[in-house]
């Protein structure tokens, strides 16, 4: 039970980022904490120049001053005297066929989910706020893609969520009020779920005609057999009249 405790202690001083102990703890705006490179590297790289925080995807206006937590510096200093380490096992890490976790830094995890909204993959611990926080709550999570990339629209950045059936391909809500206007248009889960009952009944009908080919194979079978029986009992009976008159002839 101890070791229980000391284990679930030693998540609450973790690094959402690295998923180690926290090292020159830092407390954000939103409340979360974090290794001061952790984060810093996490703001250096974001392409979208926007400071956010990796969690609950809290935005700020301004890239916050960084100051190291003293107090929580030193319960995780405390902590780490136990020899308390959060490392996950190898086979946690993200291989070659992979998905990577997208926030992970350093050693990336595996991711368990994608999120569409997002456009991002998340190991179990960074999809926590998904879970928790309600600004994510509408959020889309299928299973971790590689494909996550193919739902985004090129031209404008935006998430495929329509399916235009006059040209035959998924869309954004951009694309639907520019190039694509006036076009028949439905949602992709609507058109998915369209094609899914269509294949289905495509597949009900070609199984029917295999049912229908499997009775015609049996009828043809009985046929042949008793053909091959007449013509046995025919022969039979010829035989018996050729050995009657030869009989005959002998007396």
């Amino acid at each position: 039970m101890a070791q229980k405790g000391n284990k679930a202690d030693g998540m609450k001083f973790c690094c959402s980022i690295c998923l180690d102990l926290l090292e020159d703890p830092v407390t954000i705006p939103c409340g979360h904490n974090y290794c001061m490179s952790c984060i810093e590297s996490f703001w250096d790289d974001d392409k979208k120049r926007v400071h956010s925080c990796p969690q609950c995807r809290e935005t700020f206006i301004r890239r916050p001053a960084l100051v190291k937590n003293t107090m929580l510096a030193e319960l995780v200093e405390e902590l780490e005297k136990t020899g308390l380490r959060a490392a996950p096992a190898d086979h946690c890490y993200a291989g070659p066929g992979d998905v990577a976790c997208d926030v992970c830094s350093e050693r990336k995890l595996k991711a368990v989910k994608s999120c569409l909204n997002c456009v991002a993959s998340y190991c179990e611990q960074h999809l926590q706020p998904h879970y928790e926080s309600p600004a994510f709550q509408k959020h889309k999570l299928v299973d971790a893609t590689v494909k996550l990339q193919e739902t985004i629209c090129s031209g404008h950045n935006e998430v495929m969520k329509i399916f235009c059936r006059t040209d035959r391909q998924c869309i954004c809500y951009l694309c639907s009020m520019d190039e694509h206007k006036g076009h028949d248009t439905v949602s992709a889960a609507a058109e998915r779920t369209q094609k899914q009952k269509e294949l289905e009944l495509s597949r009900q009908k070609i199984q029917q005609r295999i049912q229908n080919r499997e009775k015609d194979v049996k009828v043809l079978q009985q046929e042949i057999i008793m053909g091959i029986m007449d013509n046995f009992h025919y022969f039979q009976f010829i035989d018996k009249m050729i050995n009657k008159e030869n009989n005959q002839w002998i007396n």
